[in-house]
């Protein structure tokens, strides 16, 4: 029986299984998501590091998150993408426990940076004349390192679990990257505790930030109403908006897929959402922030005024 436990050294990672010419269609599509992801966030990175004017706290946590985007893709469309085009394609063990391991990091650390964010905002707006010293470079850095060490050791506690069960077929995974719920249900063993973490971890990563998030914007939307400038009022409504945005997309899919409850078509409902995280979450949050923040607009027109020049 130990024997038959341990044999299961590789699985299948299904996709969609919609037919050779939906796959194609599919891969064309993803593949210009996937392209449009890497440019749009690396288009970001760029403009932040040379753009003096953009070596501010707050750009600061837009690069860490441009980076979380860009890592997100490449961690689950290449393989996706390599399934449409040549499917059953087998995933080893070790590689399907590694794209867990970096998926649940970046998402976790997605989430954190959010609140970040949010925090940074509503000191910007709330207490102006102490933002300095309230959202140092020092604090600045400090937060991010929390964010990114935070996130690994969640991940590490689950992919920790999974590897304490035996898992003896089958060896097909119903999902287009190793998605820690659908890899739980092929263990041959007692999953509760691994789901009960899950939910608790769900609980204090999604649950938690977004009431602290929502804190924050209901009191800089009272910030705001305050301000007796109308052009101030707008830049503060601009700004905020678009990270509302991103946060409206993230936690929503989010919550979503790991407390929703569970329907009969839930593991294709499951797929469909894991698509925010892989192609359309990283894909609109450059759109989102550099059409809707006046500085992103101003750095990018400094850009091209001393490109042409050269």
């Amino acid at each position: 029986m130990e024997k038959n436990q341990t044999m299961v050294t590789e699985f299948i990672l299904l996709g969609f299984c919609l037919g050779p010419r939906m796959n194609l269609l599919l891969f064309g599509l993803f593949f210009l998501f996937y392209i449009f992801t890497l440019l749009g966030n690396g288009f970001i990175l760029g403009l932040i590091s040379l753009d003096s004017r953009l070596h501010t706290p707050m750009y600061f946590f837009l690069s860490h998150l441009a980076i979380v985007d860009m890592a997100y893709a490449c961690n689950t469309v290449p393989q996706m993408l390599v399934n449409l085009l040549s499917p059953a394609r087998p995933i080893s063990f070790a590689g399907c426990i590694t794209q867990t391991f970096l998926f649940l990091t970046f998402a976790v650390t997605e989430c954190l940076l959010l609140v970040v964010m949010s925090y940074d905002r509503y000191v910007a707006i709330c207490h102006p004349l102490r933002y300095s010293v309230l959202v140092s470079w020092r604090v600045g850095i400090s937060l991010v390192v929390a964010s990114w060490a935070c996130a690994s050791f969640l991940a590490l506690v689950h992919v920790g679990l999974i590897l304490r069960l035996p898992f003896c077929g089958p060896h097909e995974i119903n999902h287009f990257f190793c998605e820690i719920l659908p890899v739980l249900k092929l263990a041959c063993a007692d999953t509760r505790l691994d789901e009960a973490v899950i939910f608790a971890a769900s609980v204090l990563v999604l649950v938690g930030p977004l009431g602290l998030v929502l804190l924050s914007y209901t009191r800089i939307l009272a910030a705001i109403l305050r301000i007796q400038s109308g052009e101030g009022r707008g830049k503060a409504f601009s700004t905020c908006s678009s990270h509302l945005c991103v946060v409206g997309l993230f936690f929503g899919s989010a919550i979503v897929a790991y407390m929703a409850p569970k329907s009969r078509h839930h593991e294709e409902q499951q797929k469909i959402l894991f698509l925010f995280y892989s192609f359309f979450n990283p894909m609109l949050n450059p759109l989102i922030y550099s059409l809707r923040n006046a500085e992103v607009k101003g750095a990018l027109r400094r850009a091209l005024r001393r490109s042409i020049s050269l």
